[in-house]
């Protein structure tokens, strides 16, 4: 009796996680007609507003790499003082970009372990750990791996060449939906604006924004619902990154001030409500 009790609590508890996509949504994804714009030789963004994906409209944009066939290598820069991401992308003569992993709005530090060769700037907090922290992006050499990620494995971490920096959750590992029924049941299953880096299974390196908070526009997606996309993209690996306000995703390539989405600080549905963050990814 008292395992039938907490089978149905589980299922209470637990169903959104499963049951978030349907086969519609697979069938959406797979017949979106993608606007595609090539920025150079193994380099492309691609576009979509999908009226109806989980449930909602989305608005979707992403770069993506073809690694067999583009000499681009990828980069963690660090912002001091903090400044928004296009601005950082410019200065670092990027071809393209995305916000990086959480940190403290009002001090502006990274509140994800970052660490630069043996140096270790930041450690994770206790509570990134608890709500949301289950990987990490490693990058040597301009190229980079996802990883998952702890507490254990960060205190005993020995990875003392390129540079490591924590965010999450991990979304896909092996190609796998990764379990999330341990972080903040909140921050999984509201639908905000979302950031994640992702790797597929043809060696393609895929950065992207899911827009948010724009009723009828943009209405934003969970975590669940981001890793299918990913997976439905040919992910092999995928990795959460900051989302909300800090959402950003921009191509040097791309007019006015070269921002692909629709960032959502200044409340408009524009391109200018970038938020200044303490770290971008970069490509090269």
């Amino acid at each position: 009796m008292k395992s039938k009790f907490i089978f149905i609590l589980y299922l209470l508890l637990y169903l959104p996680f499963a049951s978030a996509q349907t086969e519609k949504d697979s069938i959406t994804i797979a017949g979106i007609n993608w606007e595609t714009t090539q920025i150079q030789k193994g380099i492309v963004r691609k576009h979509a507003q999908v009226p109806s994906l989980y449930n909602c409209v989305q608005n979707i944009n992403f770069v993506e790499v073809d690694l067999k066939k583009s000499n681009a290598k990828t980069k963690i820069i660090i912002t001091d003082p903090n400044k928004i991401t296009s601005e950082t992308a410019k200065a670092s003569n990027a071809i393209a970009a995305v916000n990086g992993s959480y940190f403290d709005v009002v001090k502006g530090n990274s509140v994800c372990y970052l660490k630069v060769g043996k140096q270790v700037i930041e450690t994770t907090t206790a509570a990134e750990f608890a709500e949301r922290v289950t990987g990490a992006i490693h990058e040597k050499n301009g190229k980079i791996k996802l990883i998952p990620w702890s507490k254990s494995i960060e205190q005993t971490n020995k990875i003392n060449k390129g540079t490591v920096l924590a965010s999450g959750p991990l979304m896909l590992n092996e190609g796998r939906v990764c379990d999330f029924t341990r972080l903040n049941k909140k921050f999984i299953t509201t639908k905000h604006p979302r950031c994640a880096i992702c790797i597929t299974k043809d060696n393609k390196l895929l950065l992207m924004t899911v827009d948010g908070r724009f009723p009828g526009q943009a209405e934003g997606i969970n975590i669940p619902e981001l890793a299918h996309l990913m997976k439905m993209l040919g992910g092999k690996y995928a990795l959460n990154l900051d989302g909300g306000g800090s959402t950003t995703i921009w191509t040097k390539d791309a007019p006015e001030n070269g921002v692909l989405n629709t960032p959502y600080d200044n409340r408009k549905f524009d391109h200018y409500g970038e938020r200044e963050v303490a770290n971008i990814i970069i490509i090269k």
